[in-house]
């Protein structure tokens, strides 16, 4: 039997014992995890590429190549998740992004280097958001908003924590012996708190409510929908986040003051965040899909059609990443909205999946787009028009999930 379509919150039922250390440790192991293993990259990657003498394009490919086997890898990583629980996945999933880490800093040659990072695309499935948001969802059931809101608020200080610290590490030490001291610092926070502060059992998962539907919830048209819309408008994001920067300098904006730019619309990312509870408790699971989707079109259309003055620009940035903010939390919680937790972690990471690879394609591809397109403005308006298109698909897709 599938699950239960339904466009208010399904939540389980039963018996959850709320570890105290969770949440905290899960704040501090999203802080640490992305810091170290995906934003040093960026960080390092000059330093890399110079001292290596390494293709800037093949070292590029080698981490987007890492994005890639997360989406997939998310899929029976979800499966274990729902059986067994986070602390085993994700403790695991610590281990090998130390190892992993270790093997980039000692790479003899490309080849090895994206051998290393294949391994870290494990790691990332196993101790990045959608573990710890399938942990949150069972542990804390109808009062999952407030938990997970609080974890991707602290994941969202990874880069503000991390990206300094590594540059300031890359000031004095080569890239290698950089990679060396943050595989150190993963090693001590990340492995203890996964094995420790995860021990409590993990609650049966609640019963499926049956539906009239004989097909399974994830070839349901309703969740291929939703599953498009989501790829579509994540897409869409990331292209803008790489294309920031190259837009507002085609303005005239110098690049530091384009830097800024960026840098505020992750600020308002966080702000975003805070602000989803209360768009959660007022609407539907559906309209505010798609009032979330639309909006980030908008503000993708209006970057693209406004040529100035920046410090407009700059609080279009801003507002761009209120809603990115909310749309990271739309995404943990859109399953267990419509379809209830009894599957979350396997359903979430098959909804998520193809919206993982569209985000590791979008900055190579959004940059293929603008010169085909003749310029940053072309290729906002088209990423605009791709927002409003997934805006329409989760509207059919919660249409047809009531007429299941």
């Amino acid at each position: 039997m599938t699950d239960l379509h339904t466009d208010g919150a399904a939540t389980g039922t039963g018996d959850r014992s709320r570890p105290r250390a969770a949440l905290p440790a899960l704040c501090v192991t999203q802080v640490t995890s992305w810091g170290i293993v995906y934003y040093a990259f960026p960080v390092l990657l000059p330093h890399l590429t110079a001292e290596t003498g390494w293709p800037t394009s093949a070292v590029t490919a080698a981490f987007s190549a890492a994005l890639l086997v997360s989406a997939l890898a998310g899929i029976p990583v979800g499966r274990i998740l729902d059986r067994q629980g986070p602390r085993a996945v994700m403790t695991t999933g610590s281990l090998l992004a130390v190892a992993s880490v270790l093997a980039i800093a000692a790479s003899p040659n490309l080849y090895v280097f994206t051998a290393a990072w294949l391994l870290a695309g494990l790691a990332m499935a196993s101790t990045f958001y959608q573990p710890a948001f399938a942990a949150v969802t069972r542990w804390w059931g109808e009062d999952r908003v407030r938990a997970l809101t609080i974890v991707t608020l602290a994941g969202g200080l990874a880069s503000t924590v991390f990206a300094p610290l590594t540059a300031a590490l890359a000031d004095h030490l080569s890239w290698r012996t950089t990679y060396l001291v943050l595989a150190a610092i993963l090693a001590l926070v990340t492995i203890p708190a996964h094995a420790l502060a995860l021990r409590a059992p993990w609650p049966p998962a609640p019963p499926r409510r049956l539906t009239i539907s004989r097909t399974p919830t994830a070839r349901s048209s309703s969740f291929l929908l939703l599953a498009t819309a989501f790829t579509l408008s994540g897409f869409a994001m990331y292209a803008v986040v790489f294309g920031l920067v190259p837009l507002l300098t085609e303005r005239g904006a110098d690049p530091t003051t384009a830097a800024w730019a960026l840098g505020l619309g992750g600020a308002g990312q966080t702000l975003g965040r805070t602000l989803y509870a209360a768009l959660a408790r007022r609407t539907r699971a559906t309209s505010r899909t798609a009032i979330l989707i639309a909006a980030g079109g908008a503000t993708t259309a209006a970057l693209a059609l406004i040529s100035g003055p920046i410090p407009l620009l700059i609080v279009l940035a801003i507002l761009a990443g209120v809603v990115r903010g909310n749309l990271t939390l739309l995404q943990a919680t859109a399953v267990a909205d419509r379809w209830g937790t009894a599957d979350y972690g396997r359903l979430s990471a098959l909804l998520i999946a193809p919206a993982t690879v569209a985000a590791s394609l979008a900055p190579w591809a959004g940059a293929a787009l603008a010169g085909v397109l003749g310029g940053y403005d072309g290729l906002f308006l088209v990423l605009a028009l791709g927002s409003a298109l997934a805006a329409v698909l989760a509207l059919c897709s919660g249409r047809l999930a009531r007429s299941h």
